[in-house]
């Protein structure tokens, strides 16, 4: 059966849309209302569902949201989105080894590797983040109820690495949620861009979307009337001429932030392939550099961003907790390089 339902996600991923349906009007389709529209096609669904679906902004045509009424058209293609993934899979806990910094019986803290995403979606179903918590905690009640984000309390993209925070209570999930919410937790990533800032230290005040084109990416609305708020504190930690190692500090947690801003600015994440940053964007087109940057590519095959400290107040001891992480080993290895390079660089560079 077809049926919608609307879910409240936790506050900072709101913005993240799934699709669930698509429907492509027939040639000879009359007018008529996309509330009326669908009902036939969505078993078991009522109007007021569909409607609810429109007010939210989760039903398209044509790549663009629109209300209730709309009159659907010849040719008109119909998706809707949701703020969840379709429930094509069961969720079953798999053994999967995971780092974990920090634990008690409230929550956990965890370094996650680059390559794994954290809980499933569509084309990641297996070997997630919340399969391997599905596993390691199935005696406690959170983890066994096939919620695919079972104790998620914030999370970081598939190809970014570090640290998150886990909760193993639903209180401490709520009390946990509200200081990100609040923005009263503390992260701070470090990330490998194109380029040098003018400024060595700045914020990035600039509203976040999905980008209308491409609902895969997001983009940056300047004049603030589309998305939502979004704030980057960045610092330049080392300037290797052609790219720099930054410090972010993150005052809102929008999906991609660090990596649409810094692109909005000029510097996109060194191998980010979602934002341009895969290709050379600064330096000369000789073989030498051109060599170095593929082989840097190849040593590090992900954007280059550490989720590196974070910090919140505990949910039970209301006791200031923080954590460090190190750069893992492949960022590590291309900071190296670059500095060998430049260490003994030529008129090629």
């Amino acid at each position: 059966m077809n049926k919608i339902w609307l879910h409240l996600d936790e506050p900072e991923e709101k913005n993240e849309l799934f699709e669930h349906f698509r429907f492509v009007a027939d040639p000879g389709q009359s007018l008529l209302r996309i509330d009326k529209f669908l009902i036939d096609r969505l078993q078991d669904t009522s109007r007021t569902k569909i409607k609810d679906a429109a007010d939210a902004g989760c039903i398209f045509v044509n790549d663009k949201p629109v209300k209730a009424n709309y009159k659907v058209k010849p040719g008109d293609q119909i998706v809707i989105m949701l703020s969840f993934p379709r429930k094509e899979f069961e969720l079953v806990p798999e053994d999967i080894p995971i780092d974990v910094v920090y634990e008690d019986d409230s929550l956990l803290v965890v370094n996650k590797k680059p390559g794994m995403v954290v809980h499933p979606a569509h084309g990641n179903y297996s070997g997630t983040l919340v399969h391997a918590l599905a596993h390691r905690y199935r005696a406690l009640e959170m983890f066994t109820q096939e919620d695919i984000r079972a104790g998620l309390v914030h999370r970081i993209d598939k190809d970014t690495s570090g640290l998150l925070v886990v909760a193993k209570t639903e209180k401490a999930k709520s009390y946990l949620g509200k200081q990100f919410y609040n923005k009263t937790s503390h992260r701070i990533y470090q990330a490998l861009v194109w380029g040098v800032p003018t400024e060595a230290e700045g914020t990035i005040d600039a509203n976040i979307g999905r980008n209308p084109k491409n609902r895969q990416v997001m983009t940056v609305f300047p004049d603030g009337l589309l998305g939502k708020r979004a704030v980057t504190h960045y610092k330049v930690l080392e300037d290797f001429g052609y790219i720099s190692l930054i410090e972010c500090r993150l005052e809102t947690g929008r999906t991609h932030q660090i990596r649409i801003h810094m692109k909005y600015i000029g510097h996109p994440l060194f191998n980010d392939a979602d934002y341009g940053g895969n290709l050379i964007l600064k330096g000369t087109t000789f073989t030498k550099y051109r060599q170095f940057i593929e082989n840097c590519f190849k040593i590090m095959p992900r954007q280059a961003l550490h989720a590196k400290e974070l910090g919140f107040t505990h949910p039970e001891t209301k006791v200031w907790m923080q954590f460090n992480s190190e750069l893992p080993e492949d960022m590590t290895e291309v900071i190296r390089k670059w500095r060998t390079y430049l260490g003994g660089r030529t008129q090629d560079l």
